[in-house]
């Protein structure tokens, strides 16, 4: 346990299945299917554990020796979580009993038991009250935190998980791809994302900068491909990422990741300029 954690303390907010498009991100990476220790930490959990069971319950069907670790700076936020795996143990819950989790307090310095480094970190909505400028810094101290081949997931989505975007940072702290993730039925327009931007790119969404074209180019074609909404909201989202790949957007995937509503590309089509 860490004596004085790192970082601010969140809203805590929280709710179930409000982090599932992070999960499933998460449990289709690299990072965590390759890993030799398949440790995933869930930073910044809030005022209740559920997260942390969920991406337990999503990940152990990938891959059965994994195991979560949630962290929290506030100690009445791990204690709750802490009472409610207790019960979780009895067969008091609408998980497994045996679930690999566990919490305790920690920040930034992202403390474990016997010098272990995490296959990934996942820290959602945990930067969304600090400066821009203080970004580089969190990414830099928990990435110096993973294993060799780790992955940091830092970004931000809405109180019921319908939106989401997020940033993959490497061991070394540097950015690799954004996503975002969207909730496609009764979807008016995929630029509802900037509202949840991840605070490296929240204030960039404006004429002349690189996300503002990458989300206004998405809108463009999400209009273009309207006439395939008698197909349904999938097919159409499908056909809009497949144009603006042919209008020169270098997007990274393949189809079966656009039908789950997201798109991801590589971080330079998206850096701050």
């Amino acid at each position: 346990m860490a004596s004085s954690p790192l970082g601010r303390p969140t809203r805590g907010t929280t709710g179930t299945n409000r982090l599932r498009r992070n999960d499933r991100w998460i449990a289709a990476s690299p990072a965590f299917r390759r890993a030799a220790d398949p440790l995933v930490v869930d930073l910044g959990f809030g005022a209740s554990g559920v997260t942390a069971f969920e991406l337990a319950t999503r990940l152990v069907r990938v891959r059965p020796d994994a195991e979560v670790r949630g962290l929290e700076l506030d100690p009445e936020r791990v204690a709750t979580a802490q009472a409610q795996l207790a019960e979780l143990r009895r067969g008091d819950g609408h998980f497994a009993a045996d679930l690999p989790v566990s919490f305790a307090r920690g920040g930034f310095e992202v403390p474990l038991p016997s010098g272990r480094r995490p296959a990934v970190i996942r820290a959602m909505n945990v930067l969304r009250q600090y400066d821009e400028h203080d970004v580089p810094d969190a990414w830099a101290r928990m990435g110096a935190r993973l294993a060799p081949d780790g992955l940091l997931v830092e970004g931000t989505c809405d109180e019921i998980g319908r939106i989401a975007s997020f940033v993959d940072v490497d061991a070394s702290g540097a950015p690799q791809r954004f996503t975002l993730s969207l909730r496609l039925a009764d979807l008016e327009r995929p630029s509802i994302v900037a509202e949840r931007l991840p605070k490296a790119l929240i204030h960039h969404n404006v004429e002349g900068e690189r996300i503002h074209a990458l989300l206004g180019g998405l809108d463009r074609e999400w209009e273009r491909a309207a006439p395939l909404s008698a197909f349904g909201a999938t097919q159409r989202f499908v056909a809009a990422v497949t144009a603006l790949r042919a209008a020169g957007h270098p997007v990274i995937g393949t189809k079966a990741r656009w039908r789950l509503g997201e798109l991801t590309v590589p971080w330079a089509a998206v850096a701050p300029g």
